[in-house]
C-alpha cells in the first residue's frame, strides 16, 4: 500500500519517478531495452545519445519510469525509427496508485464483473469501507505512510467503492464474521459510521450482506478470506491474499473449489434480514 513521493519531470534530463510499475511501463520498458540491445549500445552509450542518465536509462527500461515525450522521441531516433516506441507509448499508463500492487489485477477485473462474491474475517471488505474506517486502516499501516501516500489512498479506495452504485446489474455479496463487525477500530464514531454505512449499502438491490455469526459451530471458510468473481463470458476467477502478497487464481479446478466453499458458507452465514437484525443490534450497542 506504500507510495513513493513523485518526482516532477525535467524536460531532457529526468523523467517522472513511479511509485509502482505498470504493466504497459514495463512492457514498454522492456521493447527499449531489447532495441537498445540489438543496437549494440550499453545503458551507458544509449544514455549520452538520448541526453539522459545511465540511471534514466535503466528506470525506463525496468518499468520505474515513466518516459516523457522527449525521451520517446530521441529514443526513437537512435533505435531506428521503426515507429515501434512512438506507438507503444500511446498506451502507456501509470499503476493503480493507493492499491497494492498485488491487488491490482484483480481491482481492473473487478470493473467488468457480473458478479463478486467476498468473504472477510479480518476487516470490513473494501467495497463496504466507509472514509474514517480506511483513515483508520491506512494510519495503522506499518511503516507509516506519508501524507501524501496515505490521502491517494484514501482517495483511490473511496473511488473503488462507487462501483456499486455505478454497475447496479452487477451483484455483490458479502459474507463478513461478527467478529469484524464487533471491533471498533477507530473509536466509536468511526465504527457507529462505519455500520451505518453497511446497513445503507445492504438496501442497494444489488447488494447483499450476510453476517457469519460466532457461534456457528460450522464453517466451510476456515482457510481465510475468500473472493470470487464472475466474468461477462461466464468464466469464474478467484483471489487469495495474506501478508504482502496476493494471487489471482484462474485454474477452473482451483476456483470451483473455493466457489464450493462460498457456497456452503452462505447457506451456514445469517439470512440477509436475520444479518441486518444483528448489525443493527451491534449498532445500538457502540
Amino acid at each position: 500500500m506504500t507510495t513513493d513521493h513523485v518526482e516532477p519531470a525535467v524536460p531532457g534530463g529526468e523523467c517522472e519517478r513511479e511509485p509502482d510499475p505498470s504493466d504497459s511501463l514495463r512492457t514498454f520498458g522492456a521493447v527499449v531495452q531489447a532495441l537498445r540491445e540489438h543496437a549494440g549500445l550499453s545503458r551507458v552509450q544509449f544514455g549520452e545519445l538520448v541526453r539522459y542518465s545511465k540511471h534514466t536509462v535503466e528506470s525506463v527500461e525496468l518499468g520505474r519510469r515513466m518516459p516523457d515525450a522527449f525521451f520517446v522521441e530521441r529514443a526513437e531516433e537512435v533505435l531506428g525509427n521503426t515507429g515501434a516506441l512512438r506507438h507503444s507509448a500511446r498506451f502507456l499508463a501509470r499503476g493503480d496508485a493507493g492499491l497494492a500492487a498485488w491487488f491490482r489485477q484483480w481491482a481492473r477485473l473487478e470493473r467488468t464483473a457480473v458478479s463478486l462474491c467476498t468473504y472477510e474475517c479480518r476487516l470490513i471488505p473494501g467495497l463496504l469501507q466507509s472514509e474514517g474506517y480506511v483513515r483508520t486502516l491506512c494510519e495503522n499501516e506499518i511503516p507509516p505512510l506519508s501524507d501524501d501516500a496515505l490521502e491517494t489512498t484514501v482517495q483511490v479506495r473511496m473511488e473503488r467503492q462507487q462501483l456499486l452504485r455505478e454497475r447496479p446489474n452487477t451483484t455483490f455479496d458479502f459474507v463478513i464474521e461478527e467478529a469484524v463487525l464487533m471491533r471498533r477500530l477507530g473509536g466509536t464514531q468511526v465504527t457507529a459510521e462505519q455500520l451505518d454505512l453497511i446497513l445503507e449499502l445492504g438496501l442497494l438491490r444489488n447488494v447483499t450482506v450476510q453476517v457469519m455469526p460466532a457461534d456457528s459451530e460450522q464453517h466451510a471458510c476456515l482457510s481465510g478470506p475468500v473472493r470470487l468473481l464472475e466474468m461477462p463470458d461466464g468464466r469464474w476467477r478467484a483471489y487469495s491474499e495474506g501478508q504482502e502478497n496476493g494471487r489471482l487464481i484462474a485454474g477452473p479446478k482451483e476456483v470451483s473449489r473455493i466457489h464450493m466453499r462460498y457456497a456452503r458458507l452462505r447457506s451456514q452465514a445469517l439470512s440477509p434480514k436475520d444479518s441486518v437484525g444483528l448489525l443493527m443490534r451491534i449498532r445500538g450497542a457502540v
